[in-house]
């Protein structure tokens, strides 16, 4: 009877092992799919941003954020430490470790419940990756059956990788590398051996040893981990000692590490149609931002708006103010600063790029560029006169009668005076002498949108964004050029291969080099002893253009120096008054010119000086010294033409005679004169109604 029971026992064992080995087998060859997500692991990685020299501006992620490491980036002694505590025998066993599962198995029944799970590194990979954590029969049947498959596709090596990148260190930190960095602030290769046993205590238990929290816990649990170490005969005795000593210092890093957020959503915003993984790709970035131009843009910025709140007497915790500024290098267009607003944690929305706002006077350079080049010289007499507008609009007849801020007539003044002065009378009369659509059909070639079909352009009565106002200044800043701002220079994926790539882009041939230095010189005026006299800098040329909007809305200056082109605004987002009196000589200008002297501190040999190119000459009128070129010559036989200045080409015998000017139209009317404009040639414009009589402010333009 016992021999019967013991062969139906011994049968039953037989065919339980039978079923399990087919279990088995089974199982074993139904995970290559399971297997194939391991070997071919491609896990989201965060994208660094950096700036043209290289240096970090942020990183962006999608949920978690992770750097991957090569195993031949992971010091041996982080590795070897991960391994004496992990899986001692990793290098030894096919992917399960027998003795350890035996181990885990008696630790098991004497706690009647699932305390010790036995598994090797490999095993644990598998877990992290895709099972559950849970300590079930089934879930660690998978896992032994994956895990002895996965180790004859992978080496030791690449299941260590992959273990190492996908383990969480605590503070949302993914992967051993972004745990270096975050916490140590360094590569890995710059670890020392207390410091990486550090990062091997951690992920035992990543919230009980973060070091943020519980430093000293974790030094405790790293001191053993030498411990382990020194035991196996994997460290020195005097490297245990070292290390023991060490207490590393810990820094609390904030996972995107954002120094210029509004840099970083431009660039998300721009590439994120274009590149579907932009977060996840683990690409790097590489903008045309300097960063320590980036700083001292913010530093002008709020020194421009403290500055600014003396004025208004706000509170600066209060005041909806703001402003923004843009810096593009001349010659290449690129974007070496850019300042959406005072402060993105009270307001992400990036006033630089997105929003647009009226000129004013800052607009008006591109008005008498085109009168240079039809033959005007910045000596040339405009007509500073008052004349009323007549016009039929919704059938009835109005008039429009501008004024200039001061509230007086020059009767004529030069060319360079008037817009030194920003006079808006001989601006109008300039405009209308000259023909609107003439005009008009010159400044669309700006790729401006809804430019005026009225008198109001001579006015910069248009809406656009700062960046956009830098492109077209480099017009004056680039020899006649129009330069393509651009924020990105390459994308390069994390296999090192170039996705993306841009080159300095001329897009439009506006003038030549000689007329838009005429434009400087006037431009010079300005800061000089005009308008902007508060963007001087002393050690440097710099030239630029006020701007105003009616009632005060809008407060620009935009300027340039031989190397770089900047446009600062301020203004409140609700199109809200500044002030009264607040001009943008009075507000903008100083952020400009703190701009500028920290370029300076910055770079003590950037040019300084702007350069004369050939065909400009100089010659004078009225015993005033002037700038000619061949198509904007003098306005009259020079009465000292034996007196010449040497310019960059020196007049000969030969040199080019002064011609008279374009005759103007109706430059002699009396001021109460009526002008009736026909609203059949397109020529109608709107009323606007000037009503700013400030004595104290320098500018004024108008909006409606």
């Amino acid at each position: 009877m016992i021999s019967r029971v013991i062969k139906i026992l011994i049968v039953l064992a037989i065919l339980g092992f039978a079923v399990v080995a087919g279990i088995f087998i089974y199982a074993y060859n139904s995970v290559d799919a399971d297997v194939k997500k391991v070997t071919q692991y491609t896990p989201d990685t965060s994208t660094e941003i950096l700036d043209r020299n290289g240096k970090r501006i942020a990183y962006i992620f999608k949920k978690r954020h992770r750097l991957y490491a090569t195993y031949n980036e992971i010091p041996f002694y982080l590795i070897e430490g991960v391994v004496a505590m992990e899986d001692t025998q990793f290098f030894e066993h096919k992917g399960i470790n027998p003795d350890a599962i035996i181990r885990a198995i008696i630790k098991d029944i004497k706690a009647r419940a699932f305390v010790e799970g036995g598994s090797t590194i490999t095993q644990q990979l598998i877990k992290n990756m895709y099972l559950s954590s849970k300590k079930r029969l089934s879930r660690k049947l998978k896992e032994a059956i994956l895990a002895i498959k996965l180790e004859e596709k992978l080496s030791k090596e690449e299941i260590l990788e992959r273990y190492l990148n996908e383990i969480s260190y605590g503070n949302n930190y993914l992967g051993v590398k972004t745990a270096a960095e975050g916490y140590f602030r360094k590569p890995l290769s710059s670890l020392s051996l207390k410091e990486s046993a550090m990062l091997v205590a951690i992920p035992n238990a990543p919230s009980y040893y973060n070091p943020l929290r519980h430093y000293e816990r974790t030094i405790k649990r790293a001191n053993l981990i030498l411990k382990r170490l020194k035991n196996l005969g994997w460290i020195t005795n005097d490297e245990y000692k070292n290390a023991i000593k060490e207490k590393p210092k810990v820094y609390k890093t904030t996972l995107s590490q954002n120094v210029a957020p509004y840099i970083v959503d431009e660039v998300v915003r721009e590439f994120s149609k274009k590149f579907k993984d932009l977060k996840t790709g683990g690409y790097k970035i590489f903008t045309t931002i300097d960063l320590d131009k980036q700083k001292i843009a913010k530093d002008s910025i709020k020194y421009g708006l403290n500055n600014a709140l003396k004025f208004t007497k706000e509170d600066a915790n209060k005041t909806d103010l703001n402003g923004a500024l843009v810096a593009v290098d001349n010659k290449t267009g690129d974007i070496l600063a850019l300042v959406g607003g005072v402060d993105y944690k009270k307001s992400s929305f990036n006033r630089a790029t997105m929003t647009k706002r009226q000129p004013g006077s800052a607009f008006k350079p591109f008005v008498y560029q085109t009168a240079l080049d039809l033959g005007y010289n910045p000596a040339t007499k405009l007509t500073d006169l008052s004349r009323t507008f007549k016009y039929k609009k919704n059938g009835k007849t109005v008039t429009w009668t501008p004024k200039n801020y001061e509230r007086d007539f020059k009767g004529f003044i030069p060319l360079r005076e008037a817009l030194v002065h920003s006079r808006n009378l001989a601006t109008v009369n300039l405009v209308y002498d000259l023909g609107l659509q003439k005009i008009r059909q010159r400044l669309a070639r700006l790729d401006v949108e809804n430019i005026p079909n009225d008198l109001s352009i001579s006015l910069g009565n248009l809406a656009i964004s700062p960046l956009k106002m830098a492109q077209i200044y480099t017009i004056f800043s680039n020899s006649g050029h129009m330069i393509e701002p651009r924020l990105v220079s390459k994308i390069v994926s994390k296999y090192n291969s170039v996705l993306f790539e841009t080159r300095p882009k001329e897009i439009l041939d506006f003038t030549k080099p000689e007329q838009a230095y005429l434009m400087t010189t006037i431009l010079k005026d300005v800061i000089k002893r005009g308008t902007g006299r508060n963007a001087r800098v002393d050690g440097i040329e710099l030239a630029g253009k006020t701007g105003t909007t009616n009632n005060y809305i809008d407060a620009w200056f935009c300027g340039y120096s031989p190397s770089v082109t900047t446009i600062v605004w301020y203004g409140r987002d609700k199109y809200k008054s500044i002030k009264k009196g607040a001009t943008g000589g009075k507000i903008a200008a100083p952020a400009f010119a703190k701009f500028y002297k920290g370029l300076l501190k910055l770079n003590p040999n950037m040019p300084r000086e702007f350069k004369m190119p050939k065909g400009v000459y100089i010659g004078f009128v009225d015993g005033h010294k002037e700038y000619y070129t061949n198509i904007s010559p003098l306005p009259q036989e020079d009465p000292n033409a034996d007196i010449y200045e040497e310019g960059a080409d020196i007049p000969t015998l030969n040199k080019p005679k002064p011609k008279t000017p374009p005759k103007k139209k109706n430059n002699q009317k009396n001021p109460s004169d009526i002008e009736t404009i026909d609203s059949e040639d397109n020529s109608v414009i709107t009323p606007i109604d000037i009503n700013i009589d400030n004595e104290d402010s320098e500018d004024v333009e108008v909006l409606y």
